[in-house]
């Protein structure tokens, strides 16, 4: 592992990143050896076989990371901005440490935890702990928590440090808790809280980050919910539990299903599924076994009654066995929308025709409309079938009702590329809003980073000026995607050059933030690859 400078300097290590890849890319040998000794992506390739990987900028931040010890180049600029700031001064490096180790809310911002930056910052500073008894906690240090329990018993309640949180909820919502090393002193800190009295069951208030101008919202945050909903670690959960920990808080149960180690924990001691939106929750996620074990503690719920679940399971798109699942808790295949739509003809809108068998297996009316049969067709990307219902009726699919022209941003959102052309080609009005924040189907497109999605759209009439309902446009949504990256294979250089190619302006370099750009005179923040492309293309523009 390469050491870093002893004042690292981010704008140095991008030009390493940018010097890399043109050397990758005119295929020097030491170049390509570093991406294959770094890059999973080019791990076990030969160097012909390597040096023909289409890679970009963020394939080099990513390899210069991981020379570095890191993980990502996220990582590692969380860690050298952490270091910038607070040189020399120890309050603003507690604050800097609190936002690598803490994520979102809990540390006042938007930021995901950065538990690998924390570990390396609390390394170059191994007193940190000492100056803050709740820094202790958040780092695990035993010995120091034994010693300020000693000194000031009640403490062991006292809501205080940099987050105004109790020293339990300090230690359980600590990412440090992921990293191996770590996490048998956050088991003895626990340990030596609880046996000193602390409540399990005390817990902070925190306001959640405004989105879109809406008013934070205010919500109660338990140590509980940071084993098994933050950290998903079940061996603090269980002592948590069996410390009397309450887990019906409001936030365990539901958060942890997005790691379902704790979720069977959590309900052997009493967790209530009915009401939690959990069922909701865990058809998020392709987990039938997780599903089933929820339903098993589910019977009588209100969510079985209606059809709530049974059509969020199909707008998910889970497997016929969550439906089989579904039917044998009691739910109704005849279910239907306020609108009148049944559970079956919703399935087939949604391209799911074996999810549509079952239903229809169970009971649930089959007969199709020729607009449902036409929607049908287009949903399951069958071209000659839906080609020929037009042909029928050349009205379609403009007679059709809102809530079904709805389904081409549905089924963008789902990432369905086929279904999505050809609607796109038979004509749908593709501006079209719909999805989980009702946005058009480029915007999904974009948000997922699928440049082939987004340019067959672009090249059927959409506009990157389509805007969604957080009230921006697709700019800012391949903003916000390049930057969060919500796919792990996402390609939004690739959207950004296809916006580009059907009319979204360059941008040029914003002069009073180095971090952003401007674009049609908005300030933007995208990825480095990104923001190099659009600048770029700017400055081809002004020249």
């Amino acid at each position: 592992m390469k050491s870093l400078p002893s004042r690292p300097d981010i704008d140095h290590l991008k030009r390493q990143a940018k010097d890399l890849l043109a050397d990758f890319r005119r295929a020097a040998p030491d170049a390509v050896a570093r991406f294959r000794n770094a890059l999973p992506l080019a791990a076990g390739r030969d160097p012909a076989s390597a040096s023909r990987l289409n890679l970009r900028l963020h394939d080099a931040q990513s390899c210069i990371a991981r020379e570095y010890g890191f993980d990502s180049w996220t990582d590692l600029k969380a860690y050298v901005d952490a270091r910038r700031v607070s040189e020399g001064d120890p309050a603003i490096l507690e604050k800097a440490f609190c936002r690598l180790v803490y994520a979102e809310d809990l540390a006042g911002g938007t930021n995901s935890a950065r538990p690998q930056a924390a570990s390396r910052l609390l390394t170059e500073h191994p007193d940190l702990p000492a100056r803050d008894p709740w820094i202790a906690c958040a780092a695990g240090d035993a010995a120091l928590v034994r010693r300020q329990l000693e000194a000031d018993p009640s403490w062991v309640n006292r809501i205080g440090g940099p987050l105004g949180l109790t020293p339990l909820i300090a230690a359980t919502h600590s990412s440090l808790l992921r990293v191996p090393e770590y996490r048998a002193g956050f088991h003895k800190v626990v340990d030596l809280l609880l046996d000193a009295g602390a409540d399990v069951n005390l817990s902070v208030s925190k306001n959640s980050a405004s989105v879109a101008g809406a008013p934070p919202q205010t919500w109660r945050v338990s140590a509980l919910h940071g084993a098994a909903g933050v950290n998903f670690d079940f061996d603090l959960t269980r002592r948590l539990l069996a410390a009397g920990a309450n887990p019906n808080d409001g936030e365990s149960l539901y958060h942890s299903l997005d790691k379902p180690v704790c979720t069977p924990l959590l309900l052997e001691f009493g967790a209530t599924v009915t009401g939690t939106n959990a069922l909701f929750r865990s058809l998020d996620f392709d987990d039938l076994d997780t599903f089933k074990l929820l339903l098993s503690y589910a019977a009588g719920a209100d969510e079985l009654k209606g059809g709530r679940l049974l059509f969020w399971a199909i707008r998910r798109r889970r497997s016929p066995a969550h439906i089989e699942a579904l039917l044998a808790a009691g739910v109704d295949p005849a279910v239907q929308t306020k609108d009148g739509v049944s559970a079956y003809v919703q399935a087939l809108r949604y391209g799911l025709p074996d999810v549509a068998a079952v239903l229809k297996a169970a009971g649930a009316a089959s007969d199709l409309s020729e607009d449902e049969q036409f929607m049908a067709a287009c949903a399951r990307d069958d071209a000659e079938a839906a080609r020929r219902i037009k042909a029928r009726r050349p009205d379609l699919p403009a007679a059709l009702e809102d809530a079904q022209l709805k389904m081409l941003p549905e089924l963008a959102a789902a990432g369905c590329s086929g279904p999505v052309a050809l609607m796109a080609e038979l004509g749908w009005p593709i501006t079209e809003r719909g999805g989980d924040w009702n946005a058009s189907a480029l915007n999904h497109a974009v948000f997922r980073g699928d440049a082939a999605m987004a340019r067959q759209l672009l090249a059927c009439g959409a506009s990157w000026t389509e805007e969604h309902g957080f009230g921006d446009n697709v700019c800012g949504t391949l903003s916000w995607a390049s930057w969060n990256r919500p796919l792990d294979d996402g390609d939004w250089v690739g959207c950004a050059e296809a916006l580009v190619a059907y009319g979204m302006p360059g941008a040029q370099w914003d002069i009073e933030d180095p971090n952003c750009v401007v674009i049609v005179g908005k300030r933007r923040r995208f990825s480095e690859d990104v923001a190099a492309y659009l600048l770029q293309r700017g400055a081809e523009n002004a020249g």
